[in-house]
């Protein structure tokens, strides 16, 4: 017996109707070794997997053969699959007995939209399951030999978007641009600008060190090194662009003029 497979997967089959069911599997980063067994093991198993256009097709070797593989990614301005389509064909498929696997970049739960379906497979009573896979922040730490957080600097880690849903404010700033906290920003490339300027408004200095990763594990990684100043027009410069993140970290060392300065800015708007 493999190491992959569990003895419940060997139970002969019954004469009863098959239950359909959705796993929102996360494949990681990028390299296919960093998946975990759990998410192996249901690939392995799946009957149709609809998987995201960031998802390394490596990683679709682990597949059973003869299961379906549906491309689903969406691109900014280029949604052939809407959240709306993706809901519907997956419920559709689980419905009709097949074991649905939703192959995301990374971990479903982190930036993921795994809400929308989750919600999806309970209106119609489907059975789900999560199964975790390393994100972005902690595959782009491991990537540079550095931590996410670090005792006497930085004890609060903030995961942020930088892109959120038309006609949605962006993430305050002033609340998360602490003094003792790393941040890391996904999706972040196209408000460099605007983080700089709000960054820098609530205290930050202009000189603070950040790091931008692209492509972590992935063919072809790139890492910036810059500052809040300078990072837009540093990473024109570079062309780096979307997948890639955002990481700051500001010491606690720091908080007596950051915040006292965040607090002046704020209480003038």
């Amino acid at each position: 017996m493999s190491f992959l497979t569990r003895p419940e997967d060997l139970t002969p089959a019954t004469s009863a109707p098959r239950k359909g069911k959705i796993s929102l599997v996360g494949a990681g980063p990028g390299a296919a070794d960093l998946m975990t067994l759990r998410a192996i093991r249901c690939l392995g198993a799946a009957d149709v997997v609809c998987y995201d256009r960031l998802v390394d097709l490596e990683v679709l070797a682990f597949a059973r053969p003869g299961a379906r593989l549906i491309a689903t990614g969406k691109e900014v301005g280029a949604h052939s699959w809407p959240q709306e389509r993706i809901d519907a064909f997956i419920t559709a498929e689980a419905l009709a007995g097949h074991h649905v696997v939703r192959l995301k970049s990374g971990d479903p739960s982190v930036f993921g939209r795994a809400g929308e379906e989750i919600e999806a497979a309970r209106a119609q009573g489907i059975a789900l399951e999560i199964i975790p896979g390393i994100t972005a922040a902690s595959a782009a730490a491991a990537a540079l030999c550095e931590p996410l957080t670090e005792r006497g600097v930085t004890d609060r880690l903030v995961l942020a978007t930088a892109t959120c849903r038309p006609g949605e404010l962006p993430t305050d700033i002033a609340e998360i641009a602490r003094p003792g906290t790393a941040l890391v920003f996904y999706m972040a490339m196209a408000q460099l600008e605007r983080l700089s300027a709000e960054l820098i408004r609530c205290g930050t200095a202009p000189d603070q060190p950040v790091t931008i990763a692209r492509n972590v594990e992935k063919a072809g990684p790139e890492t910036l090194r810059t500052t809040v100043a300078t990072m837009a027009r540093d990473a024109v410069a570079a062309a780096v662009t979307n997948p890639a993140l955002l990481m700051i970290r500001l010491a606690k060392d720091k908080a007596p003029q950051a915040r006292a300065k965040c607090a002046t800015v704020r209480a003038s708007i």
